[in-house]
């Protein structure tokens, strides 16, 4: 795990530094040691799923990390955090329908879990002034953290987000000095 969240923190310095070619290959990294942690940790260390899905798609690559996630957790998630990961790989892979009902499992874990929550929904809906306040709460939060899981000081959620609205048509807007240009 804490390889993973090194590497990731490498990406996203190289991300915020708008240098994306950089970020790819430690993003990649990040990936596969999240999967490999997870696979270690047994069935309830779910954000590693989380960050394996969030390394992967910031490297451009969320398609076979959203496959994985589908297969392992399944459309029935059992916790918060179990949800963020499906609710994500759906989005990734195109189901709407399912990414929005399993994001109103995510509301039970707490204020944070509900602001991506709105978000991921607003994604689903393709409501883009809801995904815009969605994505601002988030980003507004992330600002007001002294202390970052990384160690970057880096709304990664909200990139996350980002790069799979931008398919969607639904830019945000969003500028921070906690996202890359």
């Amino acid at each position: 795990m804490q390889e993973a969240l090194a590497l990731d923190g490498s990406g996203q310095r190289a991300l915020l530094a708008s240098d994306p070619e950089g970020a790819r290959d430690d993003l990649r990294a990040a990936a596969d040691r999240y999967r490999e942690s997870w696979e270690a940790a047994g069935p309830t260390a779910f954000g590693r799923l989380v960050g394996m899905l969030k390394a992967s798609i910031l490297a451009g690559e969320g398609a076979t990390a959203a496959m994985y996630v589908h297969h392992t957790v399944g459309d029935d998630p059992q916790s918060p955090t179990s949800a963020y990961a499906v609710a994500i790989a759906a989005l990734v892979a195109g189901d709407d329908a399912l990414a929005g009902r399993v994001a109103e499992r995510m509301r039970e874990g707490g204020d944070a879990f509900a602001r991506t929550a709105d978000a991921i929904a607003a994604l689903a809906s393709g409501d883009e002034a809801a995904y815009g306040r969605a994505i601002d709460a988030i980003v507004a939060d992330f600002a007001a953290r002294d202390e970052h899981l990384t160690g970057v000081a880096i709304a990664d959620t909200a990139l996350m987000l980002e790069r799979l609205a931008e398919p969607r048509g639904l830019d945000s807007g969003v500028r921070s000095p906690l996202l890359p240009r």
